[in-house]
């Protein structure tokens, strides 16, 4: 709705103003025409604004099961919710109506607190009141497109997980309800900002672990089959690589992100997260397809009747070496080339131990038989400095103002509903507890898209070198099959403390992403999986404790199926976590 404490009333004086911070005088000879033509828009988006609300029927779930029952939701009760991972609990199963079991039949499944589920509310991770007026948080009436998608294919969503506070960090401390732990190890970090995606799915793993090791399991609480999470810049990926499991970022527009809570359209992924290969490959192949509304979406995605069937595909490739007689702990990558991106290995603050562990990661593709080289893409150093001269400028407006908006490049299908509340100095306050890296990105977005300062221009030459960056990726991409490198420069930190410096907080919330942000302006896919562990704290900290290393793979756009075959051939050699 428009805004009713601003006059809307126009008059030549209001065009004067408007006339003057352009640069230009109108001729009052001009004036009475131009009055009446800002006057024939008005009455336009007056007489609209007046119209009752719309809700395409595609996204409403009682269009598309009548017979469903009412949903219902409930907060966790702490006894329930020892790693603060829940956000909130529910059970909503497939309509009665689908008569084929699905991909996902029966299997549960956390989705995202920043993810539309139509009954259950969405809080983005932040305070109460942040994203809407009139109650603690916004109850939505239509689903994501991927909330359908899980439920034709047989899936029971069980509740949300904990995210970060407007899913703005990599670490797991700034939700408004507090850390998300990381269920290896109490105190340390489950990554960000799909926190509690990945620590609810790392349960099973890290139970199934302890068991074979005759280790006490501790409580955890009730995990979950799959997770959903959304990624801008990491948000997937660190998360699986801290907490040891799988996560990918999938090609940019495979997987609709309508109805998800937005950063940036660029930068926005929404995928699978899994405890194996083929499961991310099996949640992959209910998720993905176009889906009639996200713009993210190209030419090139498939429809949803053309999705390749990943996990098949996988298990077909797998097939045929086994009878060619070459899926072995010796030729079972056989034919696939590996590139070792050096750049990956330069970044700021990379922790030797991570780095030996992926170079060990690479070195055994060798043994498998895939050919391994090093290769350079030099503009992998710059490209968070690309990231940020292409997004920063509207982030704030997404992520604050907008959030389902079509204006600001922005979305499919905006949510209905009052808008958010202006930040105020309790705003201000609250967040500079919980999460500073907001108020920092409203500030440095309001800076920066202040034309008389950075006109258009700049964007515009920032935009042109994000197509320089893919095509230096796809250039690599032609000699290689796949690129490795580490998920994150050091395993899972401690949580930050509560009285951090501010300016050394905000660093730390992001200071993980510098191998995961690139892919997700130059839109490759990203595939993080457990491949060795790492001494916290690089050492003499918590008895020695040890946390999962993750290895990131990324492939050409739209080649899932690639990277989903070299990982698999990888683990012929051995799982990553049962390695000491």
């Amino acid at each position: 709705m428009v805004n009713k404490h601003i006059s809307r009333h126009v008059s030549i004086q209001t065009l004067r103003k408007i006339a003057k911070t352009h640069g230009f005088t109108m001729g009052t000879q001009h004036e009475p025409a131009y009055l009446s033509m800002v006057r024939t828009a008005q009455e336009s988006v007056d007489f609209v604004d007046r119209l009752r609300e719309y809700v395409d029927p595609r996204l409403t779930p009682a269009a598309l099961d009548s017979t469903q029952i009412a949903r219902t939701y409930a907060l966790p009760l702490p006894a329930e919710n020892p790693l603060n991972a829940w956000s909130h609990r529910t059970s909503i199963k497939p309509s009665s109506t689908v008569s084929n079991p699905g991909l996902l039949a029966g299997k549960t499944i956390a989705v995202k607190d920043n993810v539309s589920i139509a009954g259950v509310p969405t809080t983005c991770g932040t305070q109460p009141y942040h994203l809407c007026k009139d109650k603690p948080a916004p109850i939505p009436s239509t689903d994501a497109s991927i909330v359908s998608h899980l439920l034709e294919a047989g899936a029971v969503i069980t509740g949300t997980s904990t995210c970060e506070n407007y899913c703005l960090s990599a670490m797991s401390c700034t939700s408004a309800t507090g850390p998300v732990e990381n269920p290896w190890l109490r105190g340390y970090s489950a990554g960000g900002s799909s926190s509690g995606s990945a620590a609810l799915l790392a349960i099973n793993t890290v139970e199934k672990q302890r068991r074979c090791r005759g280790l006490p399991v501790g409580d955890l609480g009730e995990g979950v089959d799959f997770a959903i999470g959304a990624d801008q810049g990491g948000s997937i990926r660190v998360p699986a690589a801290y907490c040891g499991i799988y996560g990918l970022k999938p090609t940019h527009g495979l997987v609709p992100y309508t109805g998800i809570g937005s950063l940036f359209p660029l930068l926005d992924h929404c995928g699978p997260m899994a405890s194996s290969i083929r499961n991310t490959a099996l949640l992959l192949s209910a998720l993905a397809g176009y889906d009639g509304f996200d713009p993210r979406m190209t030419p090139e995605t498939p429809l949803r009747a053309a999705v390749p069937q990943y996990h098949a595909l996988l298990d077909r490739d797998i097939a045929a070496r086994t009878t060619a007689g070459t899926w072995t702990p010796h030729q079972a990558a056989r034919g696939l080339r590996i590139g070792v991106l050096k750049e990956a290995f330069q970044i700021a603050g990379l922790d030797a131990m991570v780095a030996t562990v992926v170079r060990k990661a690479a070195s055994r593709f060798s043994g498998l038989g895939a050919s391994v080289a090093d290769v350079s893409v030099s503009m992998h150093l710059i490209a968070p400095h690309i990231f940020t001269a292409v997004t920063r400028a509207y982030m704030a407006d997404t992520l604050l103002y907008r959030q389902g908006s079509s204006n600001s490049f922005s979305l499919s299908f905006p949510y209905s509903g009052a808008p958010a509340p202006t930040p105020d100095q309790a705003w201000y306050e609250t967040l500079i507890a919980s999460n500073p890296l907001v108020v920092g990105l409203l500030l440095s977005s309001e800076f920066l898209r202040d034309r008389a300062r950075y006109p258009e221009s700049v964007r515009d030459k920032a935009v042109r070198h994000v197509h320089e960056l893919r095509a230096a990726y796809d250039e690599a991409l032609r000699e290689f099959d796949v690129l490795i490198m580490p998920a994150t420069p050091t395993v899972a930190p401690r949580h930050a403390a509560t009285d951090q410096d501010i300016g050394e907080k905000m660093e730390f919330l992001l200071s993980n992403t510098l191998n995961t942000m690139p892919f997700n302006i130059t839109g490759h896919p990203g595939l993080v999986m457990p491949v060795g562990w790492g001494t916290v704290g690089g050492g003499d900290v918590d008895g020695g404790a040890k946390l999962p290393v993750g290895m990131q793979l990324v492939g050409k756009r739209w080649d899932e199926r690639t990277l989903f075959l070299a990982a698999a051939a990888w683990e012929v050699g051995g799982m990553g976590l049962d390695a000491e």
